[in-house]
């Protein structure tokens, strides 16, 4: 079995080879799901790859960010260096970089990342088919469920074992960047669900009701220490530590931890488990729990009192003083602490973390270098902090010690220096990177438009198309009621309730029953998978002939069929590149990324145009992809597997920054979304000029009544003057 550990840093990769990791895995710069202060060069990647194979060491190559059309040029200059270095496989999220390496660079392996919600056998056979040697599997199984996967044993089982845990499904988390365009699944998360919220009932002020209030989101780390030896009988190829954000004192200790486990003898393994807990003890990382491998909704998951937050807890700052013009945090400290130590801050208030090197400690006016603990003493605090903007209660952490910061110092790994490539590899590189400039991005004589004027000019010129309107809903009430608006086409929502309202719905459709279309849930684990086959058997005996899925693997739920396939948003096409696969694999139509800017959309659509009007042979053998986007509705920014009282129906929380939001329980998840929606309908025309064939107004989840049935109607009609919503990211930019 391997233990695969990160490397965030040179220190980190020191440090997890010295303690027996078999293989690393690094963040490609710029591509990668991590925001790294400081990203690893090509050339020091280079560097690590050759420093570890020289040990017997593995390197994989995190290239997981979700790709916007303005990033395939430096994906394919990545994609061009790195090949000739020979990392030992790609980790990858977007399936246009799938398509990528497939065509032009197929010697690189290529590894599918947690980030792409693998939770059944089919999306084991889905990744398989799009050439992955390995599954990173999503962190939401349980043991039971990972041994299924195992026994199929298409490609390599890789399986998160330690670190931190996202509330939400990987690929499935829009919380960061729908509060302000900073994408999970492009490494710029700013983790909301670490904040505080408060509960309230109905209408009330989160103030006046604070039961079951606090970090309600909040995942301890997870631990699988205890369950090692039962996931190599299982056969599982590889555990994954989580961390490359994490200290060099966390990485040693962790890996060191889990190299003790692995290596014992069955005689020694209780002894081994003790003497391993211990080191993750030492870690300071956040407190731990099994996770999700021993049942599917676990209890001890979250404890809502306590923050999240990594480190050894070292007090709550008393009060700001001001001590010869500097600000220092008055604190009882539960343990000792010495200068030059990282120390983090948490304002509990905002959510907000500021870490620091601890550079002064007063202590009855006295400057000292250590502090005792249980003393009353003065911190000096960053420049950085200003008191006007941190009010409320502020927690103090200590995340990385002096001696290893120390040793990291001292072992900078100064001897490994960027490895440049010889003359001739340049000039292949070179020669490689303009070609595929050439082949991908200039095949058609279209020119970039760069404006929107530009493009509202010409289609003024020309003959415009329908823009389609479609409506989407999980309420077989609303669809059977009377519409205040007109939907050209429908999707619903497959569930048991709306299931049962089949043959009314189809009454209802009468002729127009061709214009629904039946959508699939994110979430479908494999004890589910049976139940759905037989809904859509329901649904394809009552003569509906088109359907949405939320992920590729769904496709096969209709193989052989001759049915109209859809693709949802949660397939998370934001290039031309990744489009174009999903045309190639006979999806009819397909919605963009809900989180796409309007420059990104701008350029995907224009590039996917230039794509169509060049001529191919392989073009004839496949139709242009209709595509779509949702501009109204309350998206799930969370889908989870966890369930809690705090998420009882008609309870709203509330963010530090007064944001509302609800969660609703679905058929084995719950989702949490806005109370606010978003709305991009006072753009339609502007979309429509950009080149989109169909809108989307998703009322799932929403509590919609006729008050906001003729709220929608009139930003469908865009003739009255509105309170404004949010638009997501489309006004922004997405991160």
């Amino acid at each position: 079995m391997e233990l695969l550990a990160p490397a965030g840093n040179f220190e980190n990769f020191k440090a997890a080879v010295e303690e027996g990791a078999d293989s690393v895995y690094v963040g490609a710069p710029d591509l990668n799901a991590r925001n790294l202060v400081r990203e690893f060069s090509l050339g020091e990647l280079s560097a690590i790859i050759q420093s570890a194979h020289e040990k017997g060491v593995k390197v994989f190559v995190a290239l997981n960010s979700l790709i916007r059309e303005a990033d395939l040029p430096l994906l394919l200059k990545t994609l061009a260096f790195l090949e000739p270095m020979s990392p030992d496989a790609l980790i990858v999220q977007d399936v246009g970089v799938i398509r990528l390496v497939n065509r032009y660079f197929p010697t690189i392996k290529m590894h599918g990342s947690t980030l792409m919600t693998v939770h059944n056998r089919d999306g084991i056979q889905l990744l398989y088919e799009l050439g992955c040697s390995r599954v990173v599997v999503a962190r939401e199984l349980t043991m039971k469920e990972i041994s299924s996967l195992v026994r199929q044993k298409n490609t390599e089982i890789e399986v998160f074992i330690h670190g931190a845990m996202c509330f939400s499904y990987s690929g499935l988390c829009l919380f960061s960047s729908f509060l302000g365009g900073k994408s999970g699944l492009r490494g710029k998360c700013v983790q909301p669900c670490r904040r505080k919220f408060s509960v309230t009932k109905g209408k009330h002020k989160a103030r006046n009701s604070t039961a079951g209030s606090g970090y309600l989101f909040s995942m301890n780390d997870l631990s699988g220490l205890e369950l090692v030896p039962e996931l190599m009988d299982l056969g599982v190829d590889s555990l994954k530590i989580e961390g490359r954000l994490r200290s060099e004192t966390y990485v040693r200790n962790i890996v060191k931890a889990y190299r003790i486990v692995i290596d014992a003898g069955e005689n020694n393994r209780d002894e081994a488990i003790g003497e391993a807990s211990l080191l993750i003890n030492e870690a300071m990382g956040r407190r731990t729990s099994s996770g999700y491998f021993n049942v599917p909704r676990p209890t001890d998951a979250i404890v809502r009192n306590q923050s999240g937050n990594i480190g050894s807890y070292l007090g709550r700052v008393e009060s700001i003083v001001r001590i010869s013009d500097r600000l220092y945090a008055s604190a009882t400290i539960k343990k000792s602490c010495q200068l030059g130590e990282r120390i983090r801050l948490h304002i509990e208030r905002t959510g907000e973390r500021l870490a620091f090197t601890l550079a002064g400690i007063i202590d009855d006016k006295n400057s000292i270098k250590k502090a005792r603990a249980h003393k009353k003493v003065s911190l000096l605090l960053p420049a950085a902090f200003k008191q006007s903007e941190h009010k409320g209660p502020i927690e103090l952490y200590r995340v990385d010690t002096k001696a290893s910061r120390k040793n990291n110092n001292e072992n900078s790994l100064s001897k490994l220096k960027p490895i440049k490539l010889s003359k001739r590899q340049e000039g292949l590189v070179s020669s490689k990177i303009a070609q595929l400039n050439k082949e991908i991005f200039t095949r058609s004589p279209v020119k970039k438009q760069k404006t929107t004027e530009q493009i509202r000019t010409r289609h003024r010129a020309g003959t415009k198309k329908k823009l389609e309107l479609w409506l989407r809903t999980d309420s077989a009430e609303l669809i059977l009621g009377t519409l205040p608006f007109n939907a050209d086409r429908y999707i619903f929502n497959i569930n048991k309730k709306m299931l049962s309202h089949v043959g009314q719905i189809k009454n209802h459709l009468g002729r127009n029953m061709r214009s629904a279309i039946w959508a699939l849930p994110p979430v479908l684990h494999d004890a589910s998978v049976r139940g759905v086959e037989k809904q859509i058997a329901i649904l394809k005996k009552s003569g509906f002939r088109a359907f949405q899925i939320a992920h590729l693997s769904q496709l096969a739920f209709f193989i052989g069929e001759r049915l109209h396939i859809y693709g949802d948003y949660t397939l998370n096409l934001l290039n031309s590149q990744s489009i174009n696969l999903a045309a190639e694999i006979d999806l009819k139509g397909a919605q963009l990324s809900i989180e796409i800017d309007k420059r990104s959309l701008q350029n995907t659509l224009n590039e996917y145009r230039k794509h169509w009007s060049a001529p191919s042979q392989n073009k004839a053998k496949m139709q242009r992809l209709q595509l779509g986007l949702t501009v109204y509705g309350a998206p799930p920014l969370f889908t989870s597997r966890i369930s809690a009282d705090s998420f009882s129906q008609n309870r709203i929380l509330v963010s530090p920054k007064n944001e509302q939001f609800y969660v609703e329980s679905l058929e084995g998840y719950t989702q949490t979304r806005s109370k606010k929606p978003f709305s991009l309908l006072p753009y339609k025309q502007e979309l429509q000029q950009l080149g989109l064939d169909y809108l989307v107004v998703d009322l799932s989840g929403m509590r919609i009544g006729k008050k906001e049935l003729t709220d929608i109607k009139d930003r469908i009609q865009n003739k009255k003057k509105l309170y404004k919503l949010p638009t997501f990211n489309y006004l922004g930019a997405l991160e």
